[in-house]
This record gives C-alpha cells, structure tokens and sequence, in this order.
C-alpha cells in the first residue's frame, strides 16, 4: 500500500513538471537547492510513514487524550488552517514588500492547493486508515495538509522582506495540526504526513514557478482585487479604472 502511494506521489507530478525537467537535470545548483528543500518534506512524510499505526502512535494518542479529556473540542482549527493566507493578503494591503505580485501570489496558492488537496483525497481513499475516534479516512491529514501549504506560500512570499511574518505560518499550521491530534480527529503520523505534503508540493511549485507568465493584471495599475471575507461569506472586492 505505501509503495502505491508513493509511485502516484511521483507520477502525479512527472506530468505537471516535465516541461522544465531538463533545465534541472542541467543545472545542478538548482538541483542541489530542490534536494535541500526536499529534506524536511521527505523527513515529515517519512517519519509519518514509518509510525503509523504502530504501538509508540497509539501510547502517544492515549497520553494526549489523557491530558486533555475527552469533551476537549474545539472549532478554531477549522480557521485556523486559512490564517496564512489572510495574513498574506493583509500584509500586501498594507503595502509590505512580497516576492510576487498578488495575483502570483494567488496563482500559486490555488495551484499548490490543487495538488495537495488531490493528493491528500487520494492517499485518504487508499490506505482506508480509522481515525482515533473511529471515523474513516485519516491518513494524511486534510487540514495539516491545508494549514502546511498555506504557511509555505506565505513563507515563499515573505522570507526575504519580512522573516518575521514568513514563519508565523509555520507557527499557526503547527496549532493546527496539533489540534487535529488533541481533538483525536487524528494520529500523529497523520498531520505529520500532511505538513510533509503541503511544504513539498508548494516548495516545488515556487520552484517551477508554473504558468510564470501568466498575469494579466501585473501591468494594469487601476485594477484591484481584493479578498473579502464577513458574514460568513467568501468573497473578492474588484475595482478598475479606465
């Protein structure tokens, strides 16, 4: 089963990226700094392979829950898990010096969370885990994998401007994959898995930088778009001067 899961890991992706696929085989700095951004996402991911289902993950879920009781419930991951992302929004608002335009910024966080969202779906049908409370469909986690890529599109954007803000991400993609755990919605190796997948696919996709070109607002300067959220409604806020 993780041996499936790991080939259509890799053949999701050959069919996205094989456009550049020679540029990195040629450059080997940048090879060298795709292997280096690698290493965290592989060690989350296979570390989370590795505990799964095993004898330390169930003691550890059992010590949680103990520690926390059984009524602890809490709702703040379900938003938790969008904080990087209004984070970002906020601080290109407020005129905070990013890596990308915003509509890249935008093009890159659908993107990643495309594929993270279609991956992690698939994994969760595959390997048919039981969550700690009994639910299906554990394995990688959903909002860990949500809450990670967010954190990291925030990082890409701000790394170099604002160090500061870049890691705040993590922090709260953190909280939230600890919640997912102390809720018992999941298992250890189940946020670990998704926070693996979400920094992964999203350093790759910075790394590739798809669709690079595409962006038909970055020269128009009396168009604006703006994200919106109340009332418990999404929305975006559009104004253009002529």
């Amino acid at each position: 089963m993780r041996n499936r899961s790991f080939v259509f890991f890799v053949f999701l992706l050959l069919p996205f990226f094989q456009g550049r696929a020679q540029v990195v085989v040629q450059d080997s700095v940048r090879s060298g700094s795709l292997i280096k951004k690698m290493i965290i996402p592989a060690v989350l991911i296979g570390t989370g392979v590795m505990i799964s289902n095993s004898r330390f993950e169930k003691k550890f879920q059992d010590k949680v829950r103990n520690m926390t009781g059984d009524s602890f419930n809490p709702g703040i991951d379900d938003y938790l898990r969008s904080v990087p992302v209004a984070e970002m929004y906020i601080a290109d608002l407020a005129g905070l010096k990013s890596r990308n335009h915003w509509f890249d910024q935008t093009k890159y966080l659908l993107i990643s969370n495309i594929l993270t969202t279609g991956i992690t779906s698939r994994l969760k049908r595959w390997t048919s885990k039981t969550r700690p409370d009994g639910d299906a469909r554990s394995f990688p986690s959903g909002h860990a994998t949500f809450a990670f890529t967010n954190a990291t599109v925030l990082y890409n954007e701000f790394r170099d401007s604002e160090p500061l803000l870049a890691y705040s991400g993590f922090v709260v993609a953190g909280a939230t994959a600890s919640l997912r755990v102390m809720k018992n919605k999941h298992w250890l190796s189940d946020v670990l898995a998704g926070a693996g997948i979400g920094i992964g696919i999203t350093d790759l996709v910075y790394y590739f930088h798809p669709l690079q070109q595409f962006n038909p607002f970055k020269k128009e300067k009396g168009m604006v778009l703006v994200p919106q959220v109340g009332n418990g409604n999404l929305g975006f806020y559009f104004s253009c001067v002529f």
